[in-house]
């Protein structure tokens, strides 16, 4: 075991002896740390944290600190880490707010340098957050996920897999697996390139975008385009979505397309010029 005389190692932690602890790093509690996974200087490791095997957290990481959150009474709340994630500089992961609750930060995942994940959010396996990323509490991320740099999740957010996030983002609602969302949060189509490195078939991208345009492209409610869906889907990726479109939301499937932003700016000022019109 290779820790940095300069270390500061709460007696109740797990060490695996192969796991290496940086200059000046503070683990504190009773955290785990796994095999072969590597601290760099100053992270702190808090509370009952979990963090996999093989995993690299780098310079100025806070993991499993008191969430920022009022509600906090002071509970026993966890923070798990999957194996081989990356954790880059200045990175914050908060532990669950209510006692026995958990944040939960998969396998394979890469979140980079100034990214934030708040108390309860469940983020799944090979999930990117680009540099300054920030999940509110209670956001859940399906795996293969992006969210690129400066976005903003709205806490209660659900992000469904292989779903691409643009830069500067503020996503207030959830987006369906396989959408893309631009710097303006609409949905702008199908993240085909991603689908297809994943060796998604020709029938289920296809199937993707068909979904898409049911969503997105037409003018009728989300009970309508549920009905449509449900006499559409074929595939397992199209089933997928209409499951995740179903499913309990707290904050509502985002719909709206660069086609719907028009029609309701549309609206908008029609009703204006109504109202500022002579009488």
């Amino acid at each position: 075991m290779a820790i940095h005389p300069s270390a500061i190692v709460d007696p109740a932690a797990v060490i695996d002896e192969s796991a290496s602890i940086g200059p000046y790093c503070v683990i504190e509690g009773p955290a785990r740390i796994g095999p072969q996974t590597k601290l760099g200087p100053y992270v702190q490791v808090l509370g009952h944290t979990e963090i996999g095997s093989d995993c690299q957290i780098h310079a100025g990481a806070v993991i499993g600190d008191v969430p920022q959150d009022r509600s906090y009474a002071g509970g026993v709340s966890y923070c798990r880490i999957g194996d081989r994630a990356i954790v880059r500089e200045n990175v914050t992961i908060h532990r669950g707010t209510k006692a026995d609750s958990i944040t939960h930060v998969g396998a394979n995942c890469m979140l980079m340098a100034g990214s934030h994940v708040g108390h309860n959010c469940r983020v799944e396996d090979d999930v990117v957050l680009v540099n300054g990323a920030l999940l509110g509490g209670y956001v859940t991320v399906g795996r293969n996920a992006v969210i690129s740099g400066n976005v903003g999740v709205h806490q209660f957010v659900r992000i469904g897999e292989f779903a691409m996030i643009a830069a500067l983002t503020m996503v207030r609602q959830d987006v369906p697996p396989c959408f893309m969302l631009d710097d303006r949060g609409l949905c702008v189509g199908v993240n085909r390139v991603g689908l297809q490195r994943a060796g998604f078939t020709r029938d289920e991208r296809e199937e993707a975008n068909v979904a898409y345009h049911i969503l997105c492209r037409n003018a009728g409610s989300l009970s309508d385009a549920i009905l449509l869906l449900r006499d559409t889907v074929r595939t397992s990726t199209g089933q997928r979505i209409l499951d995740f479109i179903t499913s309990e939301s707290k904050r509502g499937v985002n719909r709206r397309s660069p086609k719907q932003q028009r029609e309701a700016n549309t609206v908008d000022l029609i009703a204006e010029r109504v109202t500022k019109s002579p009488r």
